[in-house]
């Protein structure tokens, strides 16, 4: 059986596949059209999913959608009614797309997938994300904890997950949504919704959180279980135009920030305090989690999973033996899950064999480019290139990284998540105090207070952070191990505070450790990337050191590249000294004048 999973039409949209229940592909639109959190219907995506399985859409015997636009829609006409007038222009803005496209995916969906004449089907949101992230993991059993802003109704989900059988048995509503009040405090914070919050986090470990104990009680009425009522005098969300409103700016001394203005204090104590009533709260729906369900393993799925600080805190804490994060938690992951939960709920269908590793396949689901197809691509634009052996590239690279070079990674088949997991990835040494300003400013182009995340060889996590578990896909914190960190002087720290502890190196891998000493890890290993393992491995034995700075291959307010001329296109841009495409080797010397126009558009790879 073969069913194909959609999202769409909100902000990620996704497709991804699965024959006779086994996870085959899944990409997001985004990397093929070059608009960020593109959520249009997700042809592109679509395209690639069936070319990836060598079928047409006439093939497939179910479409699933992830969402179900007539709830959604009575919750809209609900809450605009509950507010009458306030919130008229919103609502004027907001029907003509609802009732032209929204309201009728099942012919969008007819219409779109020519020759397709199966079933379509519909799941509920929290249905979609609770089953992305409960079938792939490797348990039996496991309380699911699904947190995002909104679906049709629900905001925040615990369900129980038993070999087929995914039971939602708690569940808290729109407008009491942690994922909103994450977003509010980032728009009031100057960065964009559903795109900014990542940068919130980052910021956090620069400031303190002494405005966390005026959100829990001007903001908020939480309970113990975690569950809680948004005092919503302060928030325009539910019909506005804006997400928060005078009272929210009389709270925190101020109107929001403008964008791209300069960063206070002030700011940065403000997410302190966000990063810390989140983890609070979600501490709590873990700890009641456990008591509803009595399972011993946690699966964690929707836009708050990506808080890689707050499950670090949930996994550190013991409260489970082990917790399982959907990589691509967002909207993106609701069309993996919408399929799945049509295999399993719908169809009936039993589970595969569980093992340790998980049935995500790291994550490694879109498209990949066979060596033929680049080369012929390099020859036809006079790029010159060293081709090297499969055997030769991770020593290649390696090296160039050893003598201070940022190499630009393409690899294998292309992650499906937010996250880069070293398919699409840039790479620099990490025991360069110098390379995270270079990375962020020269390269990525984006906000020098932003940190780098870790890959680190799989077996030798503990010797460099305090983790003792994996993190395949580079959902939990840690800090870095004790052994490595660095003593900071008095004198070099004194009256420092916010984005000057900077200039402090604290460990000596000081490009992926964060100010508070931390660090989003990738763990590496064989199974899923082989040669992204050898490639570190190399790494460690020219230099002692089995860590790599990854970051993702994009610049910013761009999409993480999906093709070869996309990989390029960023090589070209950027101050970046080498790219790797598969086991090609190019270097910035020599490369033949570059135009940023359309000419990637000239030439397609087929």
């Amino acid at each position: 059986m073969r069913i194909l999973g959609i999202s769409c039409h909100y902000h990620d949209a996704a497709a991804a596949l699965l024959v006779d229940g086994r996870i085959v592909a899944a990409a997001q639109e985004e990397r093929f059209t070059r608009k960020k959190h593109d959520a249009r219907f997700p042809e592109r995506a679509v395209e690639a999913c069936l070319a990836q399985a060598d079928l047409k859409a006439a093939d497939l015997d179910a479409v699933v959608y992830y969402d179900k636009p007539f709830l959604k829609f009575e919750r809209l006409l609900e809450t605009h009614i509950a507010y009458a007038p306030r919130g008229l222009k919103a609502f004027l803005l907001a029907m003509p797309v609802w009732i032209k496209r929204k309201l009728w995916v099942e012919d969008e969906i007819s219409e779109k997938l020519e020759g397709f004449k199966g079933k379509i089907l519909f799941a509920q949101h929290h249905e979609s994300h609770a089953a992305s992230a409960f079938y792939p993991s490797p348990f039996e059993e496991a309380a699911v904890l699904t947190v995002d802003g909104v679906g049709e109704w629900a905001t925040t989900t615990i369900a129980h997950g038993r070999g087929r059988e995914l039971t939602l048995l708690k569940e808290l509503r729109f407008p009491h949504s942690l994922g909103l009040l994450y977003s509010a405090v980032t728009y009031y914070l100057g960065f964009k919704v559903n795109s900014g919050e990542y940068k919130v986090m980052g910021l956090a470990p620069y400031g303190r959180p002494i405005y966390a104990e005026m959100m829990f009680e001007k903001l908020m009425d939480l309970k113990a279980d975690g569950s809680f009522r948004l005092k919503m005098e302060a928030f325009d969300f539910p019909v506005g135009l804006r997400m928060t409103n005078r009272v929210f700016d009389d709270l925190f001394g101020g109107p929001p920030r403008t964008p791209e203005s300069e960063l206070t204090q002030r700011e940065m104590d403000i997410a302190a305090s966000l990063q810390h009533v989140t983890e609070e709260i979600m501490m709590r729906l873990a700890r009641h989690a456990k008591e509803v369900t009595g399972a011993r393993n946690l699966c964690l799925a929707g836009g708050v999973a990506l808080n890689c600080v707050a499950n670090g805190k949930i996994l550190k804490s013991g409260l489970f033996e082990r917790v399982w994060i959907q990589p691509a938690s967002g909207d993106a992951g609701g069309a993996l899950g919408a399929a799945l939960a049509a295999w399993h709920v719908a169809f009936e269908k039993p589970r595969a064999a569980l093992a340790d590793d998980d049935l995500q396949r790291g994550s490694y689901l879109g498209p990949a480019y066979a060596p033929e197809r680049i080369r012929a691509w390099l020859k036809e634009k006079g790029i010159p290139y060293q081709e090297l052996s499969e055997a030769e590239a991770p020593t290649a690279v390696a090296r160039l990284l050893a003598d201070g070079k940022v190499v630009g990674h393409f690899s294998g088949p292309m992650e499906f998540g937010p996250r880069a997991l070293g398919a699409r990835s840039i790479l620099a040494d990490p025991r360069n105090p110098e390379m995270q300003s270079k990375l962020n400013l020269k390269i990525k182009f984006r906000e020098s207070f932003r940190p780098f995340a870790p890959s680190v060889l799989r077996e030798r996590v503990g010797e460099w952070f305090d983790m003792k578990v994996e993190s395949p896909y580079m959902l939990l914190t840690a800090d870095v191990a004790i052994a490595r960190r660095l003593a900071v002087p008095e004198s070099a720290s004194k009256g420092l505070w916010g984005i000057d502890w900077l200039k402090v190196p604290k460990s000596t891998i000081p490009a992926v450790t964060h100010v508070d000493a931390s660090a989003r890890i990738q763990t590496v290993d064989k199974r899923h990337h082989p040669a992204y393992y050898a490639m570190i491995e190399a790494f460690e034995r020219l230099t002692g050191c089995p860590v790599v700075v990854n970051t993702s291959f994009n610049v910013r307010g761009e999409p993480i590249v999906e093709s070869p001329e996309d990989a390029y296109r960023c090589f070209m841009r950027t101050d970046m000294d080498n790219l790797l495409l598969e086991r090609f080797l190019l270097r910035k010397e020599g490369q033949p004048k570059f135009e940023d126009g359309d000419w990637r558009k000239e030439y397609e790879l087929d």
